[in-house]
């Protein structure tokens, strides 16, 4: 199998706007945003999310947690959001987690974000290690 999109971010062969990395996880800014604040956390292997050994399903699940409390401590959103749509890119789990205030945001299709607009929200919510 090639290396997906997420797989080559990883490697540093594309870059991202991280958010939140631990040995198992990788959190960064979606470039097609719902709503500003969009985020994909993704497993460091290259996996369909119902492949993943429980290890790297549940490093997923807890970094997912972790992201949504930071996105709802610095935005304050009403509620956040998550989605796994796996249709996008198929071999490759990702979890989208965003801030929404209601069902119209929730379902609101993706827009293009700009690099710098992307990199401010980076900063607003980028873990300090």
């Amino acid at each position: 199998m090639s290396d997906s999109i997420f797989t080559k971010i990883i490697k540093g062969e594309i870059p991202c706007h991280k958010v939140y990395e631990d040995d198992k996880t990788l959190a960064f800014l979606e470039i097609n945003p719902i709503q500003p604040g969009h985020v994909l956390v993704v497993p460091k292997v290259q996996k369909h999310i119902w492949d993943l050994p429980d290890e790297d399903y549940h490093a997923l699940m807890s970094s997912v947690k972790k992201v949504a409390n930071r996105i709802q401590e610095v935005l304050k959103p009403d509620r956040v959001g998550l989605q796994v749509v796996g249709v996008d890119v198929r071999d490759h789990a990702h979890v989208h987690v965003f801030p929404f205030n209601g069902m119209a945001e929730y379902r609101q299709l993706p827009h293009p974000a700009g690099d710098e607009e992307l990199a401010e929200m980076a900063e607003k919510l980028r873990f300090s290690n």
